[in-house]
């Protein structure tokens, strides 16, 4: 009801003030025809009732006419601001056409301003924009953006800004030449109309076809003109913005590039003056362009002494150039037009031409301003900038580094997380970039970003570093800062970007020993396993690449079998959407760091991997069953399944004897003290009966008693714990270690691998049990020996030195491990049924002068039937050996 009364209230007032227009012309019409009157009356004078002129009726009811249908129009017009009204008028499906029709040449000023401010209002629901566009409402509009009264411009105006929302209505304006009045209303004395030109336009030029249109009616030229006049400067912001959805097509900054009107508008934002050879926007008028500045010069002076700006006369405005001048821009100006250069470097062509107009400079001025939101485009345009290659140069010639290194450091995370997206796109492969960002001391900066709460921040700052870490000096510069520990918190984080970005980085800097050790010791792998279940393909990538550059120790390999890390990798590679290269590889990296998962999981050992100390043989894993780590297996309660074999030849650690000695003494010690009849000053045995004792002292000796007991229970105790927290030490085998001395000083001075590798089996079939005949291996027992060293080890972990009646897994194994320490390469293959065998490359043993030479053989090794034989890899006894 109150928003009713308030529009008929305005609908009262707006026909009071009409009324009064028109009250002349109705006292015109009405003395016209007392005139006419008069004039018949002399004409016939003999009739009393003279009859009605048909002419004068005829006129004065069409001026009723018309003064009816205008005073209709405004209060229908008026009565539009009201939801309600609005709503009525769509349900009636004549009243947006009678206002079209009413838009006509012929109709009055006033209809045609009251039916464009009816439009206006009804624009506003999508329904009616199209009843509008269906009735061809579009060119009647863009006719009276021509008229005289400005107020008809500018319900005109307005109603295009509101039609212009739809698509059809931007692809229709140009086709009805409504640009070209658009563009003339900028120059309207009106700042309302200029406002809802530039709306108008904004709209109209995010369609290409009116892009390019606009571009024929030069319409940069007159926005950068726009932009120069100091006293529109509230418009500045929106003129920026068309010039913004201008600058996207290539052909534009083509064009802007050939007048100058680029360089102007880089004038004007960054409040310097233009070039002079195109102040005047383009070449050929180098003349006028030097009278430019004389100009300018006489019109301050002229200002200074007699004249304020808004008193010049029409001469001084017309010799006045827009953009000569220095004309300082206001922060909103500055931060659209940094935001228009980053939308329109979008493109690789465009970022050419914004290089060329050397658009980096303009921006690297801005990043010295005090508004952080013009900071913080600035900032933005450059990072998007720096993916041209010249570019990035151009930003360090002109010192544009540092600037972005000290924003790293504002309390604003805009700005931050900005100057970080710069700092990282300019130190993608340009060297130069990451030694100029480090000498700014960008590394701690960007290291105590990487705790910034914005994650993006986070991520462009692991980003940059990442870079960084390509070059030596800096990676090992950063390494000693600890940037391996900051990067862990980071992969805590939930944001798929920062998980990316950080294990890529932990990738780049885990390269070391050292690294790798801090990283595992700060509990870093666990999240990066964590991570390999991400259902983000790049951070499942970037986080098994992290895995796979660790794996390559052999203290990280194992931490990642324990917590997992295995199993999860087995899981990704089988998995027909999950699996990428890089799984593949910190896998196999992982199995290489670690021999003994990888014998369990393939069953085969190539010639380049080495058995060390520490090698276990668990048996072939099932699908789905977890590795355990040597120190779980040794703690298990013995089983009668199958034993761990160990390989470990180093020989047993002196402290044990110290501690047993110590062991002794104590409790040698406690054995003396605890004697009972000895003399309390001599200590002396004493054989006379000793006389009786008072209850005092029976007390005494009691409680002595029980402190010696209860100090005798703690020392044990502690020495319990001593040796719970021991760190795990392998079963010592010193039969392993007496077998490489051998082997070491008979069989490796041999002459030719052959004899070395003949030699050997023979080795290790006598220390095996000998050989054994074809079809006898079912009677060979070995199971029970092997018993008896797990009972009397009391564990299911039994070194490979102590066992002396071995069948194929356990000569196998032993020989890989011999040849391993004598350089001789071989492989080791597992089978079913606890079969096992090696395989060497061997040379023709041809060594006839002048005989052909052929490429290394494959032989399989014979260690059971015919201890030294050796079986080519292809031949039936080969196969007929690998199989029961």
């Amino acid at each position: 009801m109150v928003d009713s009364k308030r529009s008929l209230d305005l609908a009262r007032s707006h026909l009071l003030s009409r009324e009064r227009a028109l009250t002349s012309s109705r006292d015109t019409a009405r003395s016209h025809l007392s005139s006419r009157g008069t004039d018949m009356g002399k004409k016939v004078k003999k009739d009393e009732k003279p009859p009605p002129d048909d002419v004068a009726y005829f006129h004065s009811y069409k001026v009723r006419l018309e003064l009816l249908r205008r005073n209709a129009c405004m209060a229908v017009s008026v009565m539009t601001a009201h939801p309600e009204v609005r709503k009525k008028l769509r349900k009636n499906e004549e009243a947006i056409p009678a206002m079209i029709t009413l838009l006509a040449p012929e109709e009055d000023t006033v209809v045609h301003e009251f039916c464009a401010l009816g439009l206006s209002q009804m624009a506003i629901e999508f329904s009616s924009k199209a009843v509008i566009f269906e009735n061809n409402g579009i060119e009647p509009l863009v006719k009276c953006l021509s008229s005289s009264d400005p107020d008809v411009q500018k319900n005109a105006i307005e109603t295009l800004a509101q039609l212009l929302l739809d698509y059809q209505t931007r692809a229709a304006i140009k086709d009805a030449d409504g640009l070209s009045p658009m563009l003339e209303l900028l120059k309207s004395e009106f700042s309302i109309i200029q406002k809802l030109a530039l709306l108008a336009l904004d709209r109209a030029s995010q369609d290409a076809d009116n892009r390019g249109a606009l571009r024929e009616l030069e319409a940069m030229s007159k926005l950068v003109d726009f932009v120069a006049h100091p006293e529109w400067n509230d418009l500045h912001v929106m003129a920026v913005m068309v010039l913004a959805n201008l600058l996207e097509d290539h052909e534009s900054l083509e064009l802007v590039k050939e007048t100058g009107t680029l360089k102007r508008l880089v004038a004007l934002i960054t409040d310097q003056p233009p070039p002079e050879e195109e102040a005047k926007g383009g070449g050929g008028k180098g003349g006028k362009a030097e009278k430019g500045g004389s100009r300018a010069a006489k019109k301050s002076a002229k200002d200074g002494g007699k004249t304020s700006r808004g008193k010049k006369s029409s001469e001084e405005k017309e010799e006045s150039v827009p953009g000569e001048a220095i004309i300082p821009t206001l922060p909103d100006v500055k931060m659209c037009a940094a935001k228009a250069i980053a939308r329109s470097a979008r493109s690789a062509e465009n970022r050419k031409i914004l290089h060329e107009q050397e658009a980096e400079k303009m921006l690297i001025h801005l990043l010295a301003h005090e508004s952080t939101e013009v900071q913080t485009a600035a900032a933005q345009a450059l990072g998007i900038m720096s993916e041209n290659l010249l570019t990035k140069d151009s930003i360090r010639e002109w010192e544009g580094v540092q600037p972005l290194v000290k924003l790293l450091n504002s309390d604003n995370g805009d700005v931050k997380e900005a100057a970080s997206l710069a700092l990282a796109n300019l130190t993608a492969n340009n060297s130069t970039n990451c030694h100029d960002i480090s000498n700014f001391g960008g590394i701690d900066a960007l290291i105590h970003t990487l705790a910034d709460a914005r994650e993006e921040a986070v991520a462009n700052a692991a980003c940059c570093l990442t870079n960084m870490a390509t070059e030596e000096a800096l990676r090992s510069d950063a390494q000693n800062k600890h940037i391996v520990v900051k990067l862990i918190e980071p992969l805590k984080s939930k944001n798929t970007n920062v998980q990316s970005k950080c294990s890529l980085a932990v990738a780049a800097f885990v390269c070391d020993v050292d690294s790798r050790s801090d990283f595992r010791n700060n509990g870093g792998i666990e999240y990066l396993i964590t991570l390999l279940h991400s259902g983000n393909d790049e951070v499942r990538r970037n986080s098994s690449w992290a895995i796979a550059v660790c794996a390559v120790d052999e203290q990280t390999a194992s931490e990642v079998c324990k917590l997992g890390g295995m199993s999860v990798l087995q899981e990704i590679q089988v998995s027909g959407t999950r699996r990428n290269p890089f799984a593949d590889v910190a896998l196999q990296n992982l199995l290489n760091s670690n021999l003994s998962a990888k014998y369990s999981l393939t069953g085969a050992l190539s010639s380049t991997n080495i058995i060390l100390d520490g090698f276990y043989d668990a048996g072939q894993l099932r699908p789905g069953s977890q590795f355990l780590s040597l120190e779980d297996y040794c703690k298990q309660e013995l089983h009668d399944k199958r034993p761990v074999l160990l390989v470990n030849a180093k020989p047993e650690s002196a402290p044990k004897e110290s501690q047993s000695q110590a062991d002794a003494e104590m409790a040698k010690d406690s054995s003396k003290t605890s004697v009972s009849g000895k003399s309390s000053r001599t200590g002396r045995e004493t054989k006379a009966p000793s006389p009786p004792k008072s209850k005092a002292q029976k007390e005494k000796e009691e409680k002595q008693r029980e402190e010696e007991i209860q100090a005798q229970l703690q020392r044990e105790a502690e020495n319990q714990s001593t040796t719970d927290n021991k760190p795990f030490e392998m079963p010592c085998d010193s039969n392993l270690c007496q077998y490489l001395e051998e082997i070491t000083e008979k069989i490796q001075p041999l002459q030719t691998t052959r004899e070395q590798v003949i030699a050997l089996a023979q080795y290790v079939s006598d220390h095996m049990g000998g050989p054994i005949e074809k079809g006898e291996l079912a009677n060979f027992s070995y199971e029970l020996p092997i018993s008896q060293i797990r009972y009397e080890m009391k564990s299911n972990v039994v070194p490979i030195g102590k066992i002396k009646t071995g069948i194929h897994i356990h000569r196998a194994l032993l020989f890989k491990v011999l040849a391993d320490r004598i350089a001789v390469g071989c492989t080791l293959n597992r089978g079913d049924y606890n079969l096992a065998c090696n395989e060497v490359m061997l040379p023709d043993s041809d060594d006839t002068p002048g005989a052909p030479k052929f490429p290394p053989k494959t032989f399989v090794v014979d260690l059971v039937h015919c201890p030294g034989k050796l079986l080519r890899a292809d031949s039936p006894e080969a196969a007929q050996y690998q199989q029961l």
